[in-house]
């Protein structure tokens, strides 16, 4: 692909206003289903328990439960989905259900966009929004096709979303016919 389309005698399609994205990963409805059953044996631990056994293990054991769970089910959670949109001004990406965390990059700060149809966890150390160093920051939340993004101050984001080379595409034709403006206008 090339970083900015040229017309050069052949029809080009318009380019959307708005273009909207998702990636799924439905293994993370599995550890979901692990953080539940860890806050169902806190809460079995606290309802249920005899306390003959003293209170400070029973209160550690039911605070455990209730902490792993609370923090394995909301941290695969927020890392189930990702929805990307890309309009005239910014990409902006949005997690899980609540949009949580959520990151909106102004298409006046990328230099460069890129397709890359190979991205995995494990070259970011895992799923979920992750930082590392020479790489920049990512939202992975599973395997296959990316968008990356060279910023102007040097960093780089990447984020996995189907159909990543048609964003890639269209935040090309904006980053395009932004350059075009300012050389019009200037």
């Amino acid at each position: 692909m090339r970083d900015h389309p040229h017309s050069e005698g052949r029809i080009t399609e318009p380019v959307p206003v708005i273009w909207t994205g998702r990636a799924t990963n439905r293994a993370q409805w599995l550890l979901a289903a692990v953080g539940a059953g860890c806050l169902a044996l806190g809460v079995k631990l606290a309802v249920d328990s005899t306390w003959t056994s003293g209170i400070a293990p029973l209160l550690m054991s039911v605070v455990g439960c209730l902490a792993a769970g609370l923090l394995i089910l909301f941290g695969t959670l927020a890392f189930v989905h990702v929805a990307v949109k890309v309009d005239n001004d910014a990409l902006e990406v949005r997690c899980g259900h609540m949009g949580l965390p959520r990151r909106r990059i102004p298409l006046a700060h990328v230099v460069r966009a890129e397709f890359v149809p190979r991205v995995t966890p494990r070259h970011w150390g895992g799923w979920g929004y992750r930082w590392r160093p020479g790489k920049g920051m990512a939202v992975i939340v599973r395997r296959g096709e990316g968008v990356v993004l060279r910023l102007g101050d040097g960093r780089i984001f990447t984020v996995t979303v189907d159909d990543a080379e048609t964003a890639v595409r269209i935040i090309r034709a904006h980053l395009h016919a932004a350059a075009r403006g300012r050389t019009a206008g200037g």
